[in-house]
């Protein structure tokens, strides 16, 4: 009976440990596709959340315009909403234009964002300065008439109520 006993300890440390071994590259295995699993997950509800931030954007643009659209379809317009936002709008250049006005009189522009600045003396233009901000007007102003464009679009393809 000892002899059992012991063969079998003997026994059992030797086939274990082979398990084990199986065992553990099982569990590694396992793991590795369960993250996988939840990495390709993760970067699914991430490109889904980036989709869902962008509509919300597009969609507040046009809600501050004054535009809705409705689940059935159809658009409304607000028109206190849209004529306040281009009043706004448009005291916003009014103040530009004023401001650009008031230092050509001057003789003195200071555009460091555009990369022009001119004083009694010396006109100093920074053509980088002068290019990135061209580009960036230009895009800011493609962004604006693509939003119209859909606007317009939207519009000839639904019905319109207005307030």
């Amino acid at each position: 009976m000892k002899y059992t006993f012991v063969s079998l300890i003997l026994a059992s440390l030797f086939f274990f440990p082979g398990c084990q071994e199986s065992q553990k590259e099982h569990d590694a295995k396992v793991a590795q596709q369960a993250r996988k699993a939840l990495l390709k997950e993760l970067k699914a509800k991430e490109e889904a959340q980036k989709k869902q931030e962008a509509e919300n954007e597009k969609q507040s643009k046009l809600a501050q315009m004054g535009f809705r659209k409705t689940s059935d379809g159809k658009i409304i317009i607000d028109m206190n909403k849209s004529k306040s936002y281009f009043q706004r709008l448009a005291k916003q250049m009014k103040v530009k234009v004023e401001q650009m006005n008031k230092e050509l009189e001057n003789g003195t522009i200071d555009e460091t964002e555009a990369g022009i600045e001119i004083n009694q003396t010396h006109i100093n233009i920074d053509l980088n300065k002068t290019k990135s901000f061209l580009d960036i007007m230009g895009k800011k102003m493609q962004g604006y008439v693509k939003e119209l464009e859909n606007v317009v679009q939207e519009l000839n393809g639904t019905s319109v109520k207005s307030r």
